[in-house]
């Protein structure tokens, strides 16, 4: 089986520890981050194989439908999801920068999979609701013909699970700017 990751993005923080620990009991599974983020919500992310993440997210949808706002499971997500996530990637040089922001973390993530995997453009940060009132966003960087088709294919995905608020594709950022890119 493959490896993969799910979230759960909970709208409340009692209901969020619950599904955590719900989550960890329906299957085999790691959990990766179990937080609050803006404005008050509640994120879980876990990895495993792609059958007991696929189990373990299942377990609280149904469970708790009235109180998550959105739920995702990636097989094979692309490895520079992860460095995005964390903030630890720099690239060298910034040809051009995508921006891409949603209402929540779910739908982000899902798109970044998703603009990594449909270009060769490199994932610099995925800033996941904190301090942005719930709101999320990625940047990343590659040959403007490449942004622009990354962040097209993401806009589109996130569009259509209705959490899509704004992008940007800027050829050759001013130096002036890079430093505040990271």
């Amino acid at each position: 089986m493959a490896r993969a990751i799910g979230m759960v993005e909970c709208t409340t923080v009692a209901t969020g520890f619950k599904a955590a620990d719900d989550m960890a009991k329906a299957a085999d599974v790691e959990i990766l981050q179990a937080e609050v983020t803006c404005p008050g919500k509640f994120v879980i992310l876990i990895t495993g194989e792609l059958s007991a993440v696929r189990a373990s997210v299942e377990a609280v949808e149904g469970r708790y439908q009235e109180r998550i706002m959105d739920t995702f499971v990636l097989g094979n997500p692309h490895e520079s999801i992860f460095p995005a996530i964390y903030g630890t990637t720099h690239p060298e040089h910034i040809d051009a920068l995508g921006i891409l922001e949603t209402y929540d973390v779910s739908a982000l993530i899902v798109a970044a999979d998703l603009a990594a995997k449909t270009a060769i453009v490199e994932l610099i940060e995925l800033r996941l609701a904190k301090g942005m009132c719930g709101k999320s966003y990625m940047t990343l960087t590659g040959s403007v013909a490449a942004v622009e088709a990354a962040i097209e294919k993401a806009k589109a995905e996130a569009g259509d699970r209705g959490m899509f608020l704004d992008s940007s594709v800027i050829a050759r950022p001013s130096d002036k700017l890079v430093p505040y890119i990271f």
